[in-house]
């Protein structure tokens, strides 16, 4: 699976720097298939821990090659939460490309593991009969190190509620916990990849060349 995820991010660069390029993408070298997916581009700024740059994804079942396709370029281009990713930063980026699976019906709202389970919640808000609902990945609550409440707390915000928060509310959450499968491949490791399959290294238009 791990050489298949590869080939998905790989998939993921190749969209993007065709797009930049007005040119269609190499066909990718993996099976399709369907399921669940995500596409996560960061970006490493002055040597730092990388830092957001896009994050979308389905959680229904799409077939993998139009799903990657798609969602590379929706998550580096429309994430709402950041301007489009511009040809000059992809020298800076990592992509980590995520399959969901494992999907299942949590009792409670702090029925999962930190770390191990998505998250997908859904609740009514009480101040307007809206049903809410959505979703983190299985890296999230780690990676900001919180405690379950404050995860779920922070899930509720997400999904659009503004009021108080009571444990009666926390309570009333429909809760699905999911796994996933992910990979994270650099632009530096993407552009190896290619050198070493293609026999040369990509060229983005709008970007510098890199070195052969």
């Amino acid at each position: 699976m791990v050489s298949a995820n590869r080939e998905m991010a790989v998939y993921c660069f190749d969209t993007l720097v065709a797009h930049y390029n007005s040119e269609e993408a190499p066909p990718p070298a993996f099976d399709e298939g369907q399921h669940p997916l995500f596409v996560t581009w960061k970006k490493m700024v002055n040597g730092g821990e990388p830092r957001l740059r896009g994050c979308i994804g389905t959680l229904e079942a799409r077939c993998l090659i139009n799903g990657f396709r798609d969602y590379a370029l929706t998550s580096a281009l429309k994430d709402r939460r950041f301007p489009p990713i511009q040809p000059k930063e992809l020298p800076s980026l990592e992509c980590t490309v995520s399959i969901l699976t494992n999907y299942e019906m949590a009792n409670n709202y702090l029925d999962w593991e930190i770390g191990k389970h998505g998250l997908i919640i859904e609740f009514i808000d009480p101040n307007n009969n809206v049903r809410r609902s959505a979703t983190y990945l299985p890296e999230v609550a780690a990676h900001e190190g919180w405690t379950k409440v404050e995860a779920i707390d922070s899930l509720m915000h997400k999904a659009g509620y503004n009021g108080h928060i009571t444990e009666s509310l926390r309570k009333s959450i429909q809760l699905t916990r999911y796994q996933s499968t992910l990979f994270t491949m650099t632009y530096s490791d993407y552009v190896s990849y290619v050198k070493a399959a293609r026999g040369a290294a990509p060229i983005i238009n709008g970007a510098k060349p890199t070195n052969h």
